[in-house]
């Protein structure tokens, strides 16, 4: 393969887009092999990275996919088809380095090898020779921020990977699974088998780019003795910004359940495996901000189940706002949506969240935000909170809730959500016993679920599962009927995509989703309603109902 230009191929047949929900859609490449696919979904998000049109916020290659997250409003999914038309290479795409990784094959980290290699009919010593012999190719990221998904692998040292994952895998294995290798960048869950270890670092939130690998990067591992592998590298330790800032605002006393930094989803970083994060109930977030008079999408202290206690360092206005909480400052209760002067030594505390799960407290001029890469992390006792690096604009003065109410129009954000809830339905959130419903837009391609399955979705009565998080609002109830296994391909995931595991129970995909996600979707929550389902508590009911595109369209002018 020519290193500078790459062959001339014809670019094939033409793409097809499928509209996943309002301001998602998947690109896929009929007619092509696995790696020709995703030769032209690299292909693809290359040339958007260099002419990218306003209003697309992110295009995330999968194994034989292009994803795009985008506001339908400024770029309509045509425009983007328009741009691919035109600006994608007729060229396959030259590989952007060569990276050799060194691997001690077996011992602890790779303790699944000898039955890999028995599978196989082969010594250990063999699949391992075979394994470092091949070239590699980085497919795309996902999973995990920094984790590569890497094509080449021989075909006679293939395995599926586990039906259980383990509950913690050390960073740094090397793994496989089906017919991609990988290593993992940090120890998280999986279920690839292990095959080795390296203590090369995948990923580091202070770099630029913070991953060691890239899509359409060439990669050779290189088989070494434990004595000769480097010691692991100190991982960073990433934080909320102390000592960027003279001046602290709040010193985290106790940080309740889970409480976190959050403001707008930060896209751009997909295709490093880092997910868009954000604010999980968007029209809180606003109602807060909009209070104060900071822009709709500063950072702001989300709050999950059980709030946070906290000092004020410096004298600054609060406002709360989302479900219902027990709310003090210095031990005298205080309302919702109304701005609350803070003196420093005041202590604040929000206890138990009622009839919902997350409430929101921000500050004049905001939060200072999480650094570009990095991810959700929970607050510790002792953190400080800061304000922005940068001096806030000039703000309009305070206003009540009530004020807000009578002569405020609806705050527009990006992409825009409505500041209350839809009509009918606001109530519902504030209450455990209702039962609230969600729309959702139906999977558009073949999906491996029989007609019965699309209707249990559509007539059952789902439960919040208490294993709920920011990765995913998990669901109990009538599982959905299966036509052929769930597995595919994997391909990046959308905000509100549900999908359906081995289990037949559907996943609703939050903020910090994996990037990409190899399970079946058989539906996407619409933008407008993430926020009803974000403030369902553990326990709580919901039922989902299909609508067309252009009605979850028209519910983001609110």
């Amino acid at each position: 393969m020519a290193r500078d230009r790459g062959e001339k191929r014809p670019i094939g047949p033409p793409p097809v887009f499928h509209d996943l929900a309002d301001g998602a859609a998947l690109v896929e490449y009929p007619g092509l092999s696995d790696d020709e696919s995703n030769a032209r979904a690299v292909a693809g998000a290359r040339a958007l990275e260099r002419d990218s049109p306003e209003g697309l916020f992110s295009a995330v290659v999968g194994a034989r996919t292009l994803f795009l997250e985008f506001d339908p409003d400024k770029c309509p999914v045509e425009r983007i088809a328009s741009r691919l038309a035109t600006r994608e290479s007729s060229r396959v795409a030259a590989p952007r380095r060569t990276l050799r990784i060194p691997v001690v094959y077996g011992e602890e980290a790779g303790s699944e090898l000898p039955e890999l290699a028995s599978a196989a009919g082969l010594a250990p010593h063999e699949f391992a020779r075979r394994h470092a012999a091949a070239v590699y190719r980085v497919a795309f990221l996902g999973f995990a921020p920094g984790f590569a998904y890497l094509a080449g692998l021989p075909p006679e040292l293939q395995a599926p990977r586990l039906s259980t994952p383990r509950p913690r895998i050390a960073a740094g294995t090397v793994a496989i699974a089906g017919p991609y290798t990988g290593i993992y960048p940090g120890g998280t869950p999986g279920g690839w088998r292990s095959i080795g270890s390296t203590h090369v670092r995948l990923f580091d939130a202070a770099a630029d780019p913070p991953t060691l690998f890239l899509p359409g990067d060439e990669v050779r591992f290189e088989r070494v003795d434990s004595e000769r592998l480097l010691p692991p590298p100190e991982q960073p330790v990433v934080a909320h910004p102390e000592g960027r800032i003279a001046a602290a605002l709040f010193r985290v006393v106790a940080p309740g359940v889970f409480s976190s930094v959050q403001g707008a989803p930060r896209f751009g970083w997909s295709s490093y495996g880092v997910p868009p994060g954000g604010a999980m109930d968007r029209i809180a977030l606003a109602q807060a901000n909009a209070t104060l008079g900071n822009s709709e999408d500063a950072a702001a202290l989300e709050m999950t189940l059980v709030g946070a206690e906290l000092e004020a360092l410096a004298d600054t206005t609060i406002c709360l706002a989302g479900s219902e909480a027990e709310a003090e400052r210095n031990g005298r209760p205080f309302a919702l949506e109304e701005p609350i002067p803070v003196r420093r030594g005041d202590r604040l505390r929000v206890g138990r969240i009622r009839g919902g799960v997350r409430t929101y407290l921000a500050v004049v001029g905001g939060f200072a935000p999480k650094a570009r890469f990095e991810i959700s992390q929970r607050l510790a006792s002792g953190n400080l909170l800061f304000p922005p690096p940068v001096p806030p604009s000039p703000r309009p003065a305070l206003r009540s809730s009530a004020s807000l109410r009578s002569t405020s129009p609806p705050v527009s954000l990006s992409p825009r959500v409505p500041v209350s809830p839809r009509p009918g339905v606001s109530d519902q959130v504030r209450s455990t016993a209702a039962e609230t419903v969600v729309r959702v837009v139906l999977e558009p391609r073949e999906v491996p679920f029989p007609k019965e399955g699309v209707a249990t979705l559509l007539s059952s009565t789902y439960r919040v599962s208490a294993s709920s998080d920011r990765r995913g609002v998990r669901l109990e109830g009538e599982p959905i009927s299966l036509s052929r296994n769930p597995d595919i391909p994997p391909e990046g995931t959308a905000l509100g995509g549900i999908q359906v595991a081995r289990d037949g129970m559907p996943i609703v995909l939050g903020p910090d989703r994996p990037v990409t996600g190899g399970y079946a979707r058989i539906a996407t929550v619409i933008h407008a309603d993430f926020p009803l389902l974000a403030q369902r508590p553990p326990g709580a009911t919901l039922r989902f109902v299909a609508v067309p595109l252009a009605e979850a369209l028209a519910a983001r002018v609110g």
